[in-house]
């Protein structure tokens, strides 16, 4: 069964859904699908209305009738006065209160455009949404609006117009298949490779990923004049004094004063800095930045010269906040699935056969192999490896954590058939250098995505056949 299909009853393209407490924007159900034949158009491509237009339209003017053609379905007037209205109505509550213009419904109809083009994709591939992740949805929409189930939403919404909940629910399922066909076209689009991570893990941009806070003693010689006026002997001369405090303080447990105080001597500016205590790298400048994240604990820079003056650091501790340890379990199983072929109590049947012949003493992974329906582990006898929190489905990690290392589970349930689970062992593992490069490579899939996004909406676009009637 096709989960979206095209559009056959009457009602508005809603851009998105807004919601507040005690206030729900009403959905107003309107569309059509029609072929281009039956209205005699020979022409492909869009013809925009300038924004001066007076030809604006209100409830007055609204009345159905085709104001564009995308391929095979049609949008109407009034599927665009309403998206107007909405999107007005969210601009209102944002404080940015949105006029009635000529350009606004360019952009409105452009909007309702690539979304037409975007859902008659879904329905080509036959994108199916995850019904879990709708009620979901549905769930935090009734809560916020101080309702403990689906059923007081359903009431409440049909109360004010009946098909509501109906309605809102089908607009819930769209969002969510166009959400996981532009996650699908701009993933394949977005190529990030193992050099590209580490070219910007030793960028600056990556010291915002450096939880670690670091305590530092900056300490600064400054010049006696503009260092643009400056011979080259008194250069020569701040630089002295600058290695000669640097040698001072890689002394350990330095006073950091009493080492100023040593070098001053007859040097005619003030040397100034001491302990700065703990701070993030991305607090600093880039170029101390820099520095410090490369120095080990009781390490000392080398002079840095700056305009201002020459920069002497040394990292006198650090607090890690890079590290991630977490914990991991060693995990096998066996699974009996439940579908079409195989009805839930046979499936419960085989489990329980199997979990009588492990009590008896038969070898789990021995059974795994001969038994399991998961093609991934059966042929390593149910071995999944080393598994981390949230890798596993809720169930399958509930039962997991609950079970002794070196022991076996009784048979529990799934949305994928029937299970038993042995835990081989469990360790804490640190994640950090893996937690980089994940963050890394989000990092860049959002700076790449929104090009990406673009350059596919624009293909799909050119490749439609488009015609708004003016």
């Amino acid at each position: 069964m096709r989960f979206f299909t095209l559009r056959q009853t009457r009602r508005a393209v809603l851009l998105s859904i807004s919601m507040s407490t005690g206030v729900m924007l009403s959905l107003n159900a309107q569309a059509a699908t029609v072929k281009p034949a039956s209205v005699g158009v020979g022409q492909t491509g869009v013809s925009k209305s300038s924004p001066n237009s007076a030809n604006q339209l209100t409830p007055a003017n609204s009345s159905d009738g085709i104001i564009a053609l995308v391929n095979d379905n049609a949008i109407l007037k009034s599927d665009l006065f309403a998206a107007i209205t909405q999107t007005q109505a969210r601009a209102k509550a944002a404080g940015e209160p949105t006029a009635n213009s000529a350009q606004l419904q360019s952009d409105v109809l452009n909007a309702l455009i690539l979304r037409e083009l975007q859902l008659s994709l879904i329905n080509r591939v036959g994108l199916k949404p995850d019904e879990a992740a709708i009620n979901q949805r549905l769930a935090q929409i009734a809560q916020a609006e101080g309702l403990n189930s689906l059923t007081a939403l359903q009431q409440r919404l049909d109360a004010n117009q009946a098909g509501s909940y109906a309605a809102l629910r089908a607009q819930l399922i769209e969002d969510a298949a166009i959400q996981s066909l532009q996650q699908r076209q701009i993933s394949s689009r977005v190529r990030i490779s193992e050099q590209d991570i580490d070219a910007f893990l030793a960028s600056p941009e990556a010291k915002r990923l450096n939880q670690s806070e670091y305590q530092t003693i900056h300490v600064r010689v400054p010049y006696i004049d503009d260092y643009s006026r400056l011979s080259q002997a008194q250069r020569d001369s701040a630089l002295k004094v600058a290695q000669a405090l640097r040698t001072r303080l890689q002394a350990p447990n330095v006073d950091v004063a009493a080492a100023i105080a040593a070098v001053q001597g007859s040097y005619a500016s003030a040397i100034q800095g001491g302990d700065m205590g703990f701070h993030k790298a991305a607090a600093l400048p880039t170029e101390l930045a820099s520095e410090i994240t490369k120095l080990a604990v009781g390490a000392v820079s080398e002079p840095l010269v700056t305009p201002e003056g020459i920069d002497i650091i040394k990292l006198a501790n650090k607090k890690s906040g890079d590290t991630m340890v977490i914990p991991q379990w060693h995990t096998r199983h066996i699974l009996i699935k439940v579908d079409e072929l195989q009805t839930d109590a046979l499936a419960e049947q085989k489990i329980n056969d199997l979990y009588s012949q492990l009590r008896q003493g038969a070898d789990f992974a021995g059974l795994a192999a001969t038994y399991s329906d998961d093609p991934g582990s059966a042929g390593r006898g149910g071995d999944l490896d080393w598994v981390s929190e949230e890798d596993m489905i809720g169930p399958f990690e509930g039962v997991m954590k609950n079970t002794t290392v070196g022991d076996y589970s009784a048979p529990f349930k799934t949305q994928f058939g029937w299970h038993i689970l042995k835990v081989e062992g469990k360790r804490q593992q640190d994640v950090s250098d893996q937690y980089r490069r994940n963050m890394a490579r989000q990092a860049l899939y959002q700076r790449l995505a929104t090009q990406a996004k673009e350059d596919w909406l624009q293909e799909l676009r050119s490749e439609a056949y488009i015609q708004v009637f003016q």
